[in-house]
C-alpha cells in the first residue's frame, strides 16, 4: 500500500472513531435528558395529573392543553409527563433485576459446570421455549395485576438471555492463560468469577441491557395494555393507551400521545444501545 493510500485509510478510521464518539455522546445525554424528565415530572407538569373535569373531557390539542384531554378532562401533556416515571424507571428496573440474576446464573454454570450447569440451563431452556409475551401473560395472571408484579412476570421469562449469554462467555474465557495464572495464585472462585471474569465479559452484557430496554418497555406496555400492570388511576403510557383505544376514532390524541412517547424513547435506548456496540467493537478499540 502507497504512502498517500495509507495515510487516507488512517485518517477515514480516525473520522470514523470520532464520529461513533460523538453519537454515543449525543444519545448518552438524549438519556439523561429523558431520566431528568423522568424523575422531576410531577414538577414538570402544567397540571394535576389526576384532577379530573368532565367539562374538559376529550378536547383536541390546544394552547392550553397541548396535547390534549382525556375522557376524564384530565390533562395528556402531564399524564404523559408522569406515565414517564413509572414506565422508564420501572423498566431500568426489571433490566437491571435481570442482567445481574442472569449474568450471576451464567458465570456459576460457566465455570462451575456439572449438574448444576446442566439443571440450570435446562430451566433456561424451558422459559426460552414459550413466547415471552405469552408466557408473562400467564404469569402475570396468576400473580395479579400491578406494577410489581408485572416486574415479577417479565423477569422470571427475561433472566435466560443473559445466563445463556454470561454462560458462553464464561466458557470462552474459562481456559484463558490468565485465569490459569489466577487459581495457581489461590484465588477463591467466588473471586475469580466475580473479580476476574465478570470485567472481562461486561461489555457485551452492558450492550444486551441497554438494547435490551427497549423490548422490556413494549411488553411492560403490553402487560398494562391488557390489565395486568399499572392500576389505574396511575399513569403508565401502556395503560393510557389502553383507556384511549376505544375512542381512537374520534380522539386519536388519547393514544398518540402516549404512543409518540413510548416510540420516542425505545428509539433512543436503541440507538444508543446500537451505538455503544460500535464504540465497544473489538476491531474499533484496535483502532483507537
Amino acid at each position: 500500500m502507497s504512502k498517500t493510500k495509507k495515510t487516507i485509510t488512517v485518517r477515514r478510521q480516525k473520522i470514523k472513531k470520532n464520529h461513533v464518539r460523538e453519537k454515543l455522546i449525543f444519545f448518552t445525554i438524549l438519556v439523561l435528558i429523558l431520566l431528568v424528565i423522568a424523575a422531576f415530572a410531577r414538577k414538570l407538569c402544567p397540571y394535576d395529573p389526576d384532577m379530573q373535569d368532565l367539562l374538559l373531557a376529550q378536547k383536541p390539542p390546544s394552547a392550553e392543553h397541548i396535547l390534549g384531554t382525556d375522557r376524564y378532562g384530565r390533562d395528556m401533556l402531564s399524564r404523559v409527563l408522569v406515565g414517564s416515571t413509572t414506565s422508564i424507571y420501572a423498566t431500568l428496573l426489571l433490566v437491571a433485576l435481570i442482567t445481574v440474576v442472569g449474568t450471576a446464573i451464567g458465570i456459576i454454570c460457566g465455570w462451575c459446570g456439572g449438574i448444576l450447569d446442566t439443571v440450570l440451563m435446562r430451566v433456561s431452556d424451558l422459559f426460552l421455549a414459550f413466547p415471552s409475551l405469552v408466557f408473562a401473560l400467564a404469569v402475570a395472571g396468576v400473580l395479579g395485576g400491578g406494577i410489581q408484579n408485572a416486574i415479577i412476570a417479565l423477569a422470571v421469562i427475561g433472566w435466560p438471555k443473559f445466563a445463556r449469554l454470561a454462560r458462553g462467555l464464561t466458557l470462552a474465557q474459562k481456559d484463558s492463560t490468565y485465569l490459569m495464572a489466577v487459581r495457581l495464585s489461590g484465588s477463591s472462585t467466588f473471586k475469580i468469577m466475580f473479580k476476574h471474569i465478570l470485567p472481562n465479559i461486561a461489555g457485551p452484557i452492558l450492550v444486551t441491557s441497554i438494547l435490551d430496554i427497549g423490548t422490556m418497555m413494549m411488553e411492560l406496555a403490553g402487560l398494562s395494555f391488557l390489565g395486568l400492570g399499572v392500576q389505574p388511576p396511575m399513569a403508565e403510557w401502556g395503560s393510557m393507551i389502553n383507556d384511549g383505544r376505544s375512542m381512537l376514532q374520534i380522539s386519536p390524541w388519547m393514544v398518540l400521545a402516549p404512543g409518540l412517547a413510548i416510540f420516542i424513547t425505545v428509539m433512543i435506548f436503541n440507538l444508543l444501545g446500537d451505538t455503544l456496540r460500535d464504540y465497544m467493537d473489538p476491531k474499533e478499540r484496535t483502532k483507537r
